[in-house]
């Protein structure tokens, strides 16, 4: 398995779940993709890591207040959390969780982007994020559902210094040579009142088989299998209401 044991500044380096209901949300994962479950105790607030195959995948937690939604959330890994925000503000960002230690696992702070799109960031210490990448199951890849590309583009550019490289429909956006993460244009189903948001895809080596799985474990499947140039993917809704993909990238 490829192991990832460190991450670049602005590298996504994990994704975490807020769930109205850990149990539910923790045999969900488990049915799907074979995950277990670490229990975090009363001082990390009952917040928990996903293991594969004994490595790290990404957390869970409950809701932290009732307007908080049901949602997967990606971070973004950076050297001084102090100093991103900094250029969050900057560029017109909204600092929804001021920079925090945790423990001794690292350092974090969420913000709203420039058009209301959640995304956090992560300043390692003992914990690094991922401890793998490539394989079934694990986070793959983050995209951003925007209702203003052209505005949002230019925040991320500033805050984690990423290329952006615009196709038709999609662009791509790149950390030196990396290609990191995704952007496109809010999906027409999606509600007015829903804000951009970001949503994490994790590696499946059969999108559809894996989507239809989700849904026989009470999921919902919100885009049926597809194949655009090189990758395969579909998109899942959790029992709970959490948004994630299924992603096939093809040699």
């Amino acid at each position: 398995m490829p192991e990832k044991s460190s991450y670049s500044p602005g590298e996504p380096t994990w994704c975490d779940l807020g769930t109205s209901d850990m149990d539910a949300s923790i045999a969900f994962y488990a049915g799907l993709f074979g995950w277990t479950c670490e229990r975090g105790g009363e001082e990390l607030g009952g917040y928990s890591t996903f293991l594969k195959d004994g490595k790290r995948v990404g957390g869970v937690g409950p809701l932290m207040s009732p307007e908080q939604p049901v949602a997967w959330s990606a971070y973004v890994s950076t050297d001084d959390a102090d100093k991103t925000t900094e250029l969050v503000q900057s560029a017109g960002g909204t600092v929804i969780v001021a920079p925090m230690d945790v423990m001794d696992l690292g350092r974090m702070a969420v913000f709203l982007d420039s058009h209301g799109a959640a995304i956090g960031v992560w300043q390692p210490g003992t914990h690094t994020g991922a401890e793998a990448v490539g394989e079934e199951g694990f986070l793959s890849w983050i995209e951003l559902a925007s209702r203003d590309q052209d505005a949002a583009i230019p925040f991320y550019e500033t805050v984690f210094g990423w290329t952006a490289h615009r196709n038709p429909g999609y662009t791509e956006f790149h950390l030196g040579e990396q290609s990191v993460a995704g952007c496109l244009d809010m999906p027409e189903m999606v509600p007015a009142q829903v804000p951009s948001y970001w949503m994490p895809y994790f590696q499946a080596e059969d999108p559809a088989a894996r989507a239809q799985h989700a849904a026989s474990l009470g999921g919902t499947v919100l885009v049926p299998f597809m194949e655009m140039a090189n990758v395969a993917f579909s998109v899942v809704m959790d029992p709970q209401g959490a948004t994630f993909g299924l992603l096939k990238v093809n040699d």
